[in-house]
C-alpha cells in the first residue's frame, strides 16, 4: 500500500507547524556552519530516481572527506551509501562553509550534514505517519522504505517527499540515528577510482568545448615593475590569439597548450622588469624576524603572582624555515565568461571566499561569479589555486565566449605560491625535583593565513600587478585555541607556572599564508624537543616524564598506546647511529590526539637520516571512516617526516631561488618510512578533526629520535646532513 498525494499534503500542514513552533532553539542548538545557512533543503534534496543528494560547502582535496561526509549522511537518512550523491564546493548550489582547512570537515561539516539529514528523516517519518493517522516513533526505515512492523504498510522518501516539505529551516534538536551502517566502516573513497582508471579526475583534466590555453609571465622577484615587451612579436608566433597586459600583469591565450608555453618562454626572454632588492638577508632570518613589526599578545599566564621557585632552568630556542607546499601538479584554473556569467572552475579551498576576491579583481558583481571547486594534484594549504584562478579569469574576461585553461609552470608554483611562515620560537623551564615548575615560550611569526577573505585587501596576486594595483591586506592573529603562529603554542601539559607570549609579526616581505597545520608544526617540534631535553636534565624516560605532567585521560592513554604499539622500552640506550623518538600533541588542543615513536638511522659517513619506521596512536573520537583516518595520519606523517629532514625554501636578497625540484628536494617514495596505526575509537562521541594531527608529533619525534641516535640535539628545522656531521663527535 502506498500514500496517496492528497494525504500527504494533508499531514503535512501539521508538520511544518511543528517545526515552525520553535525558532529559537536554532540559535542554541544548531551546529555552527548551519547558523547562518540553517534551510534544510539548503544540505539535502530527496531526488526521484531513489537517490538521496546531500550538498556540503567542504571540498574534497585528497583527504577522502566527501566518502567521509557522505558517510555520515547515509546513516543520517538511513539509506544505503550507495544512495548517496554528494555536491561539493559550489557556489551556486552549495551552502557557504568557508574554507576546507584546519582539520574542520568532519566536525563541523559532518555536524551539520548529522543534522540536517536526522532533521530530514524525521520529517520524512512525521509526514508518512500523519498522512496514516499513525504515531511516528511506531515507523522503522530500512534504506529509504518507511515501514509500520504492525501492520506492514509502507512507503519510501521518493513517494512521501513533496515539492517543499524540506524548505524549512532545521531546529536543532534531533537525536542521532538510532543505528549506524555506514559510519566506522572503511567505505572505498569515492574520488579514487577515476584516478586509478586514469579519468578526468583534475582541474588539469578539463577540456571545454572551444577551449584555448593560457599563460602567464610573472615577475622575476617580489615587486619587479615590467618596463617594457616586444608584444607584437608574440601575437605574430603561431596559434598565439591575444597577449593581454595590465600594468604589470601579462599574459597571453593560445589555440594549443604548446603554443602557449612557447609564447611565454619569448615573453619572459623579451621582459625587461625593474626590480628592488626586498628580502631579508637569509643568513640572518632569525634576527630579522624579530626585529620586524609585530603585535604581542600574551595568549597564556598562569602562577605569577608568585615567586619564581628555585630550580635547575634550561633555555632553547628552536625554528623552521620558510617551506613550500611543493604541489606535485601545478596549479590550474578554467574560466569562462558566458554572457554576463564568469564560470571558474579551480582547486580553492574556498569557493565562496574566492568568489568575493575574484569580484574585486575584475569589478564584477558576486552574483555574476560562479565558483566551482575541481580536485587537483594538489596540496592542504593555500598554494596558487586561487592565484591561477585570478589569472584565468582576466584572460576569459579579455576573451569572452571562450573558456580559457590557466596552467601555472613549475617555476610559477614555486616562485610564487603563499609559503608557509618562517618561526623562532624560545623555550626556558625550571625543574625542580624531576618536576617543571615554571615554563616560558616566546613565538615569533607572520601571519599563517593571508587566504581570499582574509585580512582585508585582495589575495589575488594578479591584482598586485595591475594599474591601478589592488594590494593584499593584513590578516589579523587568529584567536586562541585555534591559533594561527600560536597554534598549539600552550602545552597540553599541567604546569603550575607558564606564561606563552606571541609576537604576531605584520611585516611579509616574503609571500606567506596557510601550509598544513599553520604554526603547530613548529610549536609542537618545539616544545616537543624540550620536554626532552627536560626528561634528559631530570634523568627521567621521555614517556615517563610526559606521563607524569599530564591529567587529561585522553592524552595519558593514547601515550600509553603508542608506547605499547612501538615496545617502547622505558630508559633504553640509544648510539651507534640508530635510535628512537616519542612526540605528542593533541591538535590546536581540541582536535585529535597523536602520539608518535619514530625509529631512524644516520649515515656515519653523509649525516642523512634515514626514517625506518614510524608507530602511532590516535584518538579522534569516532571514526567515521578508519581507513580514511589511517590516510590522513599516514599522509602527515610522510609530509613531516620529509618537513623535518629536507624542506628549505631558498632566496637571495632579492628573489625566490628554489624554483624546480633540483632547488626543492621533497622525500622520494624509497625514502617513506614503514607507518603502523593504532586507532582509539569512542563511538558517540564528537569526531575530532585528524588531518593535520599527525604533522607536528612527527617532527619532533625525528628530532628526538635524533638526539637519541648521535646525542646531537638539533634546534632547527630541517634537521640538515651537514649540520649533523658538524656536532656529530
Amino acid at each position: 500500500m502506498t500514500i496517496a498525494r492528497r494525504d500527504l499534503l494533508k499531514g503535512a500542514g501539521a508538520i511544518v507547524a511543528s517545526f515552525a513552533l520553535r525558532p529559537a532553539l536554532a540559535a542554541v542548538a544548531l551546529p555552527t556552519d548551519m547558523v547562518k545557512q540553517p534551510a534544510l533543503d539548503g544540505w539535502v534534496r530527496i531526488d526521484p530516481p531513489g537517490t538521496v543528494t546531500i550538498f556540503t560547502g567542504k571540498v574534497e582535496l585528497g583527504q577522502g572527506i566527501l566518502t567521509a561526509l557522505s558517510q555520515i549522511a547515509a546513516d543520517g537518512m538511513g539509506v544505503d551509501f550507495a544512495r548517496i550523491a554528494i555536491i561539493g564546493g559550489d557556489t551556486s548550489q552549495t551552502p557557504n562553509e568557508g574554507q576546507t582547512s584546519g582539520s574542520q570537515s568532519v566536525e563541523y561539516g559532518g555536524e551539520a550534514l548529522r543534522e540536517a539529514t536526522a532533521e530530514a528523516r524525521a520529517l520524512l517519518i512525521a509526514t508518512a505517519a500523519a498522512a496514516q493517522g499513525l504515531p511516528p516513533e511506531r515507523l522503522m526505515v530500512e534504506d529509504g522504505t518507511i515501514r509500520d512492523p504492525v501492520s506492514g504498510w509502507s512507503t519510501s522518501y521518493w513517494q512521501v517527499a513533496s515539492a517543499g516539505l524540506l524548505h524549512r529551516d532545521a531546529v536543532g534538536t534531533t537525536q542521532p540515528p538510532p543505528t549506524y551502517r555506514a559510519i566506522g566502516q572503511s567505505v572505498p573513497r569515492l574520488d579514487i577510482p577515476p584516478k586509478v582508471r586514469g579519468g578526468a579526475s583534475y582541474v588539469q583534466d578539463m577540456r571545454l568545448p572551444g577551449m584555448l590555453h593560457g599563460r602567464v609571465v610573472r615577475p622575476p622577484s617580489y615587486g619587479a615593475v615590467l618596463v617594457s615587451i616586444d608584444e607584437a612579436a608574440v601575437r605574430a608566433m603561431p596559434g598565439v590569439v591575444a597577449v593581454v597586459r595590465n600594468g604589470s600583469f601579462l599574459g597571453l591565450v593560445a589555440q594549443r597548450e604548446e603554443q602557449a608555453i612557447a609564447a611565454r618562454n619569448a615573453l619572459v626572454v623579451g621582459a625587461q622588469w625593474a626590480q628592488t632588492p626586498t628580502l631579508p638577508d637569509p643568513a640572518r632570518l632569525h634576527d630579522a624576524l624579530r626585529a620586524m613589526a609585530k603585535l604581542v599578545l600574551t595568549i597564556s599566564d598562569k602562577g605569577g603572582d608568585t615567586p619564581a621557585p628555585a630550580g635547575q632552568t634550561l633555555a632553547a630556542e628552536y625554528s623552521r624555515p620558510y617551506i613550500a607546499h611543493a604541489s606535485i601538479g601545478p596549479s590550474c584554473a578554467v574560466a569562462h565568461l558566458d554572457g554576463r556569467t564568469l564560470r571558474v572552475w579551480s582547486h580553492t579551498q574556498g569557493v565562496f571566499p574566492l568568489r568575493q576576491n575574484l569580484a574585486e579583481l575584475l569589478g564584477m558583481p558576486e552574483d555574476r561569479i560562479v565558483v566551482a571547486h575541481r580536485q587537483s594534484s594538489g596540496c592542504y594549504g593555500h598554494n596558487g589555486a586561487d592565484d591561477v584562478a585570478g589569472d584565468a579569469a582576466l584572460l576569459a574576461r579579455a576573451l569572452p565566449g571562450r573558456p580559457i585553461r590557466v596552467q601555472w609552470m613549475r617555476d610559477d608554483e614555486f616562485a610564487w605560491e603563499p609559503f608557509g611562515a618562517a618561526m623562532v620560537t624560545k623555550a626556558s623551564a625550571t625543574l625542580d625535583a624531576g618536576r617543571i615548575v615554571d615554563w616560558h615560550y616566546e613565538i615569533w611569526s607572520p601571519p599563517h593565513s593571508t587566504r581570499p577573505g582574509e585580512g582585508g585587501g585582495n589575495s589575488l596576486i594578479a591584482g598586485w600587478a595591475m594599474d591601478p594595483p589592488q594590494p593584499p591586506g593584513v590578516p589579523k592573529p587568529i584567536p586562541q585555541p585555534n591559533g594561527s603562529g600560536d597554534r598549539n603554542g600552550i602545552p597540553l601539559y599541567a604546569f603550575a607556572r607558564q606564561k606563552i607570549v606571541f609576537n604576531h609579526i605584520t611585516d611579509m616581505p616574503v609571500r606567506v599564508s596557510a601550509l598544513r597545520t599553520l604554526g603547530a608544526t613548529t610549536n609542537v617540534f618545539a616544545i616537543e624537543s624540550f620536554m626532552d631535553e627536560l626528561a634528559l636534565a631530570a634523568d627521567a624516560d621521555p614517556v615517563a616524564f610526559r606521563l607524569a605532567h599530564l591529567q587529561d585521560g585522553r592524552a595519558i592513554a593514547v601515550i600509553e598506546a603508542a608506547a605499547k604499539l612501538a615496545q617502547w622500552q622505558l630508559g633504553a640506550k640509544g648510539g651507534d647511529g640508530t635510535g628512537r623518538g616519542f612526540a605528542f600533541a593533541q591538535y590546536k588542543n581540541l582536535m585529535a590526539y597523536v602520539a608518535v615513536v619514530v625509529d631512524l638511522a644516520v649515515d656515519r659517513e653523509t649525516g642523512g637520516i634515514r626514517v625506518r619506521k614510524v608507530s602511532a596512536a590516535v584518538d579522534a573520537g569516532e571514526t567515521i571512516n578508519p581507513d580514511g583516518l589511517r590516510n590522513q595520519i599516514e599522509g602527515g606523517i610522510v609530509q613531516a617526516v620529509s618537513w623535518s629532514t629536507k624542506e628549505r625554501v631558498r632566496f637571495d636578497r632579492t628573489r625566490i631561488l628554489s624554483r624546480d625540484w633540483s632547488g626543492y628536494p621533497i622525500l622520494a617514495f624509497p625514502e617513506v618510512p614503514a607507518v603502523e596505526i593504532t586507532v582509539i575509537d569512542r563511538p558517540g562521541d564528537r569526531a575530532l578533526g585528524v588531518g593535520e594531527a599527525a604533522c607536528g608529533p612527527t617532527a619532533a619525534a625525528v628530532a628526538n629520535a635524533l638526539f637519541h641516535a648521535t646525542r646531537v640535539r638539533l634546534r632547527d628545522m630541517p634537521l640538515a646532513p651537514a649540520d649533523i656531521l658538524a656536532a656529530w663527535i
